[in-house]
Formats: structure tokens, sequence, C-alpha cells
């Protein structure tokens, strides 16, 4: 069973509803009606910490159940879990300023490509053996 792996997908999943709160929110604050996704810098950059997380979504979480099936359940939950910090690192510094996007933005992507080696690494290796 997969279950703090699973625990980690539920925290993802809140976390981009999360971030989904916040474009709304940003919308009625800053007065970008729909469908207009432009027009202030502050919710622009708060509906682009939404939509980045929505794009590393396919990413993770193929990659997290594939490195929870072929590694371990409690390794993938772990390295998941910094995904989610990274991602959260990600909200505060871009919400701020573009430039301050960035350590959040590497702790996220290391830890995909932590769990992405793993996974094909796992696989392999169960192939070959």
């Amino acid at each position: 069973m997969y279950h703090y792996t699973a625990i980690v997908t539920c925290l993802a999943v809140a976390l981009h509803f999360f971030f989904a709160l916040q474009v709304a929110r940003a919308r009625a604050v800053y007065g970008v009606k729909l469908p207009a996704i432009t027009g202030n810098p502050d919710f622009e950059r708060i509906y682009r910490i939404q939509m980045n997380t929505l794009e590393w979504m396919p990413i993770f979480l193929p990659s997290l159940w594939l490195f929870a099936v072929y590694v371990g359940d409690t390794a993938a939950a772990a390295v998941g879990a910094i995904w989610v910090i990274g991602r959260i690192v990600y909200f505060i510094g871009y919400r701020e300023a573009v430039a301050k996007r960035s350590p959040g933005f590497a702790i996220q992507a290391l830890a995909c490509v932590i769990l992405w080696v793993g996974a094909i690494g796992g696989a392999v290796w169960r192939l070959a053996h």
C-alpha cells in the first residue's frame, strides 16, 4: 500500500486548489475581470503561480507514483513533500516579485528530477533483474 504517497498526492492537490482560490481572490482585489489574464502585474504573478503549478503536475504526479512503486512509498512521500514545500516557497517568493521565485522553483524542480530518475531507474533495474 502507498499510504504516504497518497497523502502527499492529496496535499499537492489541496495546494493547487489553494492557488486557484488565490487567483479568484486576486481577480477581485486587482479588478481583473474574466476572461482576462493580464492587466495587473500583481494579479499576473498570482495567476502564473497557479498555472506553473498546473504545468508541473503532469511531471510530478506520475513520477511520484512510479517512484513509490519502484523505490518505495516512504521515500516517494519524502521527496514528494519536498516538492510541495518547494511550491510553497515558490508561491511566497513569486507573490512578492518575479526575481524571488527561483529558490522555490529550484527546490521543486530538483524534487521532480529525483522522482523521475528514481522511477526510470527503478523500472530499468527491475526489468534487467
